[in-house]
């Protein structure tokens, strides 16, 4: 065995794990391939919130890279992450459009959030928060990200757009963005049908192209030096994230987080065999130390929340299980930073195709709602049509809190309710009340 076999060994415990150096190589290239998208589409959607899409470009990049390297060096998991889905549509349409907030304060809440996770991590209370709160209104949190996140895809297509009378209506379907929209989508789809690594990487790069042939996309180049990350780095406002109204943006950045990434560790983890007899993770409280210490950093660089990727069960799939693998997304994220011309040509119509196919993974949540009873189902309900159409995460779990303790107490169910629960659509009432 080489000198360099012989620390990666020390460093990963590739064998022991049953693995090769060549399985967490390929792991972590698949991995990557099947979340790249996210480097094209965060800045998209930052971009509207006022920042600078280059800057956010070469953040999304690092913010991923910072996260997968702790997660692979210290945690040695195989999961990968990067600013996440739903919580930078979150940050720019509800937070700053929304409530009007800047995208430093934003920032802010995010580091606070960050900040909130780590400890939560570290004092070992995070398994308190997620048996304390129903397993019903977890699945209903996912799945009203879920409905957020299509319509937002389906709005940057012109898909959907605004109507006096109706709010909303069908956009023109004869319209290029919407043609070449629906195209990604549906090629996205055949793809990943047919198991081909990077579907959604692939869809965007093919929908630009045509664009680019169609002389809607004005070609920029490939490969520069990356932009300067000056407009965001540091440029976190803390003070204003201490405003009374941003403790429910807070919660909400925390809360998604926490879950999203406790699910997904777990789903990959058991994929990896990495359980043990009592089906519980080792060395959880680093996988998650590392998710919250990536979210504080991502924020000091310029970006949303980082989490856990659910797409790093493909790597795992394809071999990896160690942090080698999360090492080997967290080297190609650099890599891509060098990338940032290419990430600069691709329209919101591109990527609107990969955002609606992240939506439908979310709704696939649904399916595990007891829909037979109707306390379980209406406050499923409640989130998955609230979250859309009030355009906020936040509002949407406050409601779906609110809902299920109402139902539950009318109905005579109120037994099944915890305490946490109830303090929780307390403060969700007042909220409502006394901050609108």
């Amino acid at each position: 065995m080489s000198g360099f076999q012989s620390v990666l060994e020390k460093l990963f415990k590739i064998k022991a794990q049953g693995s090769s150096v060549k399985a967490e190589v390929i792991g972590g290239i698949t991995t990557f391939l099947t979340m790249a998208y996210i480097i094209f589409v965060n800045p998209s959607i930052l971009s509207q919130a006022g920042m600078d899409q280059g800057a956010v470009f070469v953040a999304t990049c690092l913010a991923a890279a910072i996260g997968c390297l702790i997660m692979g060096l210290w945690a040695n998991y195989p999961v990968a992450l990067a600013p996440g889905m739903g919580l930078n549509a979150f940050f720019t349409y509800s937070v700053v459009l929304g409530m009007g907030y800047t995208w430093q304060a934003a920032l802010g809440a995010v580091f606070f959030s960050g900040i909130l996770f780590f400890l939560l991590s570290a004092l070992r209370i995070r398994s308190w928060i997620i048996n304390s709160i129903p397993a019903t209104l977890r699945l209903a949190i996912a799945a009203g990200i879920g409905a957020f996140l299509a319509l937002i895809g389906l709005q940057n297509a012109n898909i959907i757009v605004a109507h006096e009378a109706t709010l909303v209506t069908l956009g023109d379907m004869s319209q290029l963005s919407v043609l070449l929209a629906g195209l990604g989508f549906f090629l996205i789809i055949g793809l990943v049908a047919r198991q081909v690594q990077g579907a959604a990487l692939i869809s965007i790069l093919l929908v630009t192209f045509i664009g680019w042939l169609l002389g809607d996309v004005t070609y920029q180049g490939i490969v520069a030096a990356p932009p300067s990350l000056a407009p965001t780095f540091m440029q976190l406002d803390i003070a204003g994230a201490f405003d009374v109204a941003m403790l429910s943006v807070i919660f909400a950045f925390l809360f998604v987080d926490l879950f999203d990434t406790s699910g997904t560790l777990m789903a990959v983890a058991q994929r990896a065999g990495m359980t043990d007899k009592n089906g519980k993770l080792p060395r959880l409280e680093k996988a998650l130390m590392a998710d919250s210490t990536a979210s504080v950093a991502g924020s000091m660089l310029g970006t949303s929340t980082t989490t856990s990727y659910i797409e790093s069960a493909s790597g795992v799939a394809s071999g990896g299980k160690t942090g080698l693998t999360a090492v080997i997304v967290g080297v190609l994220f650099v890599l891509a930073i060098f990338f940032a011309p290419l990430a600069g040509m691709v329209p919101a119509y591109a990527t609107a195709g990969a955002i609606i196919y992240v939506s439908v993974l979310m709704l696939f949540t649904l399916r595990s709602v007891n829909w037979d009873d109707v306390t379980e189902a209406a406050p499923v309900a409640v989130v998955l049509l609230m979250t859309p159409l009030t355009y906020s995460i936040a509002d949407g779990i406050a409601l779906g809190f609110i809902s299920y303790v109402v139902v539950k107490a009318l109905g005579g169910r109120y037994k099944e309710l915890n305490w946490s629960v109830a303090v929780l659509a307390a403060l969700f009432v007042a909220k409502f009340i006394w901050l609108g």
